[in-house]
């Protein structure tokens, strides 16, 4: 049985989601940042990091934090949204590495400063907005000849990327303009498992 601790959040969507669409057994575990609950010597010892979301797993005694290493986890485990040819599977790990290494850390200084920072810094939140944009741009034109972003199939990338377009979304960070990556995002909120893993494990009401 796989446990996962995790909380609303884009991170936190992207194991939700896994696992939903994988049908994997699992009993979650909602770690309440608020009241500090991932500072916690019972969650360090999981993720010295203090981070969510976490996954533990009886089967094999695997520990993991960070999504994307969660991400190839559940898909190996399964042999599941990970593609087997070596050029899709390359692909999909290609574009997970953008997404934890672009998407993510570009989108997640964007909420911070345009939402939640106590100082407004209008230079820093339109580098934000440039960089965003440039991300966004990089998605549309991949997906403007490809249905997915491993090529063919819905993958593992997918999840990761969308778990960040989400929140995009909900904060009203438009990407509309950029019509590939605005169907994509349709088709890929439209799945009934994406759909039970962004309700899970409540909804997201701050940062």
């Amino acid at each position: 049985m796989i446990d996962l601790y995790t909380t609303s959040s884009p991170n936190g969507f992207k194991a939700t989601i896994a696992l939903e669409e994988l049908g994997l057994p699992y009993r979650l575990h909602h770690v309440k940042l608020s009241a500090g609950e991932h500072k916690r010597p019972e969650f360090l010892a999981l993720n010295p990091h203090g981070r969510i979301p976490v996954i533990t797993d009886d089967e094999t005694g695997v520990v993991l934090f960070e999504s994307a290493a969660i991400l190839l986890y559940l898909a190996e485990k399964t042999g599941q949204l990970l593609p087997l040819e070596t050029r899709p599977r390359w692909e999909a790990i290609k574009w997970l590495v953008f997404h934890a290494s672009s998407m993510g850390p570009l989108l997640g200084q964007r909420v911070h400063f345009e939402m939640f920072a106590e100082t407004r810094m209008p230079i820093v939140i339109d580098r934000y907005r440039q960089l965003t944009e440039e991300a966004f741009a990089t998605l549309d034109a991949r997906l403007a000849d490809h249905p997915w972003l491993a090529g063919d199939a819905y993958s593992i990338a997918d999840i990761a990327t969308f778990g960040w377009t989400h929140i995009a979304a909900v904060c009203d960070f438009s990407f509309a303009h950029h019509l590939h990556l605005s169907r994509w995002h349709e088709r890929v909120a439209a799945r009934s498992a994406v759909r039970r893993g962004i309700a899970l494990p409540a909804p997201a009401t701050g940062p």
